[in-house]
């Protein structure tokens, strides 16, 4: 799995339109905080129990991928479930993974403030809200 900054992946994204850009936080999450544009949200895990099935998860990628060679970016809140999300589907056989270092909000700063220090919101990139 390759690691990206929020701007590196935003550029590999606009210069490879055949990118797969999955973001892989709760509906609710991508909905209510924002989301960037042409993601595809497929959560790695789901309210209310945030259970993880790896399995569904991959088969879901599977359906909306055109191979699994093809390039998929992923994206999270902080860059964490993103690695988790990545391992499962390099372990299907997914060989062009890419985790958005970061995430969309970042870590949060010593106010458990997110977006102020890092993340693809904090770096300016387009985003949008539902």
């Amino acid at each position: 799995m390759k690691h990206m900054l929020p701007q590196e992946a935003w550029t590999l994204i606009q210069n490879n339109p055949g990118a797969l850009f999955i973001d892989v936080r709760m509906a609710v999450e991508s909905q209510c905080v924002g989301y960037p544009p042409g993601v595809v949200n497929i959560a790695w895990y789901e309210f209310p129990d945030y259970k993880v099935d790896a399995a569904q998860f991959v088969g879901a990628v599977a359906q909306v991928a055109n191979s699994r060679d093809q390039t998929v970016v992923l994206i999270c809140r902080s860059g964490l479930r993103s690695v988790d999300a990545g391992m499962a589907l390099e372990k299907a056989g997914f060989t062009q993974v890419i985790n958005v270092l970061d995430g969309f909000e970042g870590e949060p700063d010593d106010n458990g403030h997110r977006s102020t220090e890092c993340g693809w919101r904090f770096d300016g990139l387009p985003w949008t809200q539902s």
